[in-house]
């Protein structure tokens, strides 16, 4: 029996342990502990919550939350800090002459219902304001007119309490007197207020009413839990680590991890961080020590420990003493005691294996709904049918996707926006991909949504991110892509993740690439897709910074028989087409807007929207459209990108983008017109580059004029670029 516990508890403490330790992160400012999931440092706190974010004031060596100084952490959802009094002081004459009036917000953590308000003075009154669970007002009022001495007692002779309830997560507080302290200004010439941990205050009249023991601070005690979900919501996605469990928090919003009975430890730590084993034989803490009585030993076991008697007696469990074998009063005892058990565990055993099969049952048939109701039957028909022989798209199954996204860790995520949040995923194959969870308004989309799978699946285009394929046995459908490496073309101009500097003819290659993409969906595609989300966050670039177009979420297909569909406006602010945000009239001048747009951003490397730059030029194409017409274009233009050489493709590519940005959509060039005319304007700086090496064979070879300074060229030459340009988009190189 005692060999089978050991085996038992031996495999539940190797299946608990997962997770990581922080290694390296600081554990102590001053005489406080930091311990996660809280710490003072990135990538040292629990990372879906600010809140959890300290910091060391390296001046005095002092772990500040909120502006109030830290004094303990507790695993159990409690923090302890030290809060700042209100205060309100007079002269004789009745005169204010000082005064603080408190406040604090708090973040993600709220008040304990285990702080009082307390107020303190003569003919005092006092209000304390509270929001988080509802607004909440509450007060309390004191009066005295001569000092009588009073000691520990808070109740109306100079000093008044009152709780206050839990979940607030933001208080102001502050006092008022009657009649100034005049009457008592000799003994008593201010009135306090302040929040205090129940029992950590004791009134004293003759050393308090004078200047409060010159006590400016007050223990405080705050809550705090993780995420907002119950455990039976967040179930296995909880942070709690090896050999802990989850509790529901206290304050009513979110869980906490405590270590299971028999360890002791962080439990949102694993391994030799987080909870361990008590060695209850030899722990001089009294809480956790063992019960062994007499003649017997204490043997430690993991999360328990055991009384062992020697030859010849056996262990009384109603005293943990040993007997002499020969007293067979305690025998049947102990018989009983070890069948009742053996059965009780058979018990529970037998009813975890039906539990286990019930819920494995259930979750197949809800991943067989989920499948239908997504589409699932509609993709594999399609799949099968005539005509898809060219279509490459894997169905991926929910515990694979799980598997990929270590339980669709926050760490894994990549972005989220409008669309849906993208997840880093790893395959058994070792290879990298993006998951996204993408978002279906009705199940009237859902026909739309296998339409773009088909179709996104049959692009093989070098600038389009690949779509590998599909999970539908989820709530919401999962898009699997290719990973793409180096961030968007949004962080290398204006994030913080890279240094902005791409050179113009980075640039310029970059503006090519996506508008003949676009070119291609538009007009080359085997059914024409608008993407109706063109921005700089969703163009990837690669580890050689080739652009790709991502994120299709938003896209519609255009049956060849129309030119224009009506839809509901989606897009983002600064890039969306007036035309169709005014009309809802939806064709291919959308993404034409769109990217001249980008265009801008690229040239002048400001962003499409900034509430910084004067009122009327907040929106890039405004601000962009007032300095061409001014003559002024060369003080947006990024300083990265003009220069002597490149005067003429600058100007060229800021009229491409003012055509493109134009008002009504007619007016706008065609895609493959924009791609084909930026596509000559990189060819023929290349060739003018090679030219002036060689000027008389590149002016035989080109066959066209030298380009003047007003930036004019031989029609002939331009167009038969423009022509190998078209080319090159058609085919989708």
């Amino acid at each position: 029996m005692k060999l089978f516990l050991v085996v038992l508890f031996s495999l539940a403490y190797t299946m608990l342990i997962n997770g990581q330790s922080w290694p390296g992160c600081t554990d102590r400012c001053g005489n406080v502990k930091v311990e996660y999931p809280f710490g003072i440092s990135q990538g040292c706190y629990y990372a879906g919550d600010n809140s959890f974010n300290l910091t060391c004031n390296e001046t005095d060596n002092k772990l500040i939350f909120g502006g109030n100084e830290v004094i303990n952490i507790s695993h159990n959802g409690e923090l302890r800090v030290l809060n700042t009094r209100s205060h309100v002081c007079y002269n004789k004459q009745g005169e204010e002459i000082s005064s603080n009036y408190r406040w604090s917000r708090l973040g993600n953590l709220t008040f304990s219902d285990k702080n009082r308000f307390t107020a303190v003075g003569c003919n005092t009154y006092a209000f304390l304001n509270t929001d988080g669970v509802g607004n909440y007002s509450t007060g309390c009022m004191s009066t005295c007119t001569s000092l009588r001495e009073t000691n520990g007692l808070c109740s109306g002779g100079g000093c008044c309490q009152t709780s206050v309830p839990k979940g607030s997560n933001y208080f102001r507080v502050r006092p008022y007197s009657f009649s100034n302290h005049t009457s008592v200004y000799g003994f008593n010439p201010c009135s306090y207020a302040f929040l205090v941990e129940d029992g950590m205050f004791n009134f004293s009249s003759t050393k308090d009413l004078k200047n409060l023991r010159n006590i400016t601070r007050f223990p405080v005690v705050l809550d705090w839990s993780i995420g907002k979900q119950t455990c039976k919501q967040v179930g296995r996605a909880s942070i709690c680590q090896g050999n802990s469990i989850c509790s529901d928090s206290p304050r009513g919003i979110g869980y906490i991890c405590k270590c299971k009975k028999g360890f002791d430890g962080n439990p949102y730590l694993s391994n030799e961080n987080g909870c361990q084993d008590i060695n209850e034989c030899t722990t001089s803490n009294t809480k956790h020590t063992h019960n062994c009585m007499g003649l017997s030993t204490c043997e430690n076991t993991l999360g328990d420990f055991l009384c062992n008697c020697p030859s010849g007696y056996r262990l009384n469990v109603t005293n943990m003493s040993c007997a002499r074998k020969d007293k067979p009063e305690y025998f049947g005892w102990t018989q009983i005691f070890l069948g009742t058990t053996i059965g009780f565990l058979v018990l529970i055993l037998g009813v975890s294996c039906i539990q286990q099969r019930m819920k494995h049952k259930k979750n197949t048939e809800l991943r067989q709904q989920f499948f239908e109701q997504n589409g699932g039957g509609m993709l594999i028909h399609r799949l099968s049918g005539a005509g898809s022989s060219n279509v490459d798209v894997k169905i991926f199954t929910e515990e694979g996707m799980k598997e990929a996204t270590n339980g669709y860790d926050e760490g894994r995520i990549l972005g989220q926006g409008g669309q849906g949040t993208v997840y880093k995923g790893i395959l058994p194959d070792n290879s990298i991909v993006a998951i996204k969870k993408a978002r279906l308004g009705d199940n009237s989309q859902v026909e739309q949504f296998i339409n773009e799978v088909l179709v996104l699946s049959q692009i093989n285009h070098r600038n389009v991110v690949k779509l590998l394929g599909c999970c539908l046995e989820t709530e919401v459908p999962l898009l699997v892509y290719e990973f793409i490496t180096s961030g968007t073309l949004f962080d290398h101009l204006h994030g913080s993740m890279f240094n902005s500097s791409l050179t113009w003819e980075q640039r310029l290659r970059i503006a090519v690439e996506i508008a003949g993409t676009l070119a291609y969906l538009h007009s080359y595609a085997s059914i024409p897709i608008i993407h109706r989300d063109v921005k700089t966050a969703n163009i990837l670039l690669d580890e050689n910074l080739t652009a790709k177009v991502a994120d299709f979420g938003a896209s519609r297909l255009i049956p060849m028989d129309k030119e224009q569909l009506t839809t509901m406006v989606q897009g983002t602010l600064g890039y969306l087409d007036p035309e169709y945000y005014s009309t809802g009239l939806l064709n291919e001048k959308s993404d034409v807007y769109s990217f001249g747009v980008v265009l801008m951003e690229l040239l002048t490397g400001q962003k499409a929207l900034c509430f910084e730059r004067p009122q009327n030029s907040k929106h890039l194409v405004s601000y962009f459209a007032s300095a061409t017409k001014e003559n002024r274009l060369h003080e947006i233009i990024d300083e990265k990108v003009m220069n002597e050489d490149n005067h003429r493709e600058v100007q060229e590519a800021a009229r491409i983008a003012i055509e493109c940005t134009r008002l009504v959509g007619e007016e706008r060039p065609k895609m493959k017109e924009i791609a084909a005319e930026l596509e000559a304007l990189r060819v023929t700086k290349t060739k003018h580059e090679w030219s002036n090496q060689n000027t008389e064979e590149s002016e035989h070879l080109l066959g066209v004029q030298i380009l003047s300074a007003q930036g004019n060229t031989s029609t002939t030459g331009y167009d038969s670029i423009k022509n190998e340009a078209r080319l090159h988009i058609e085919t989708g190189r």
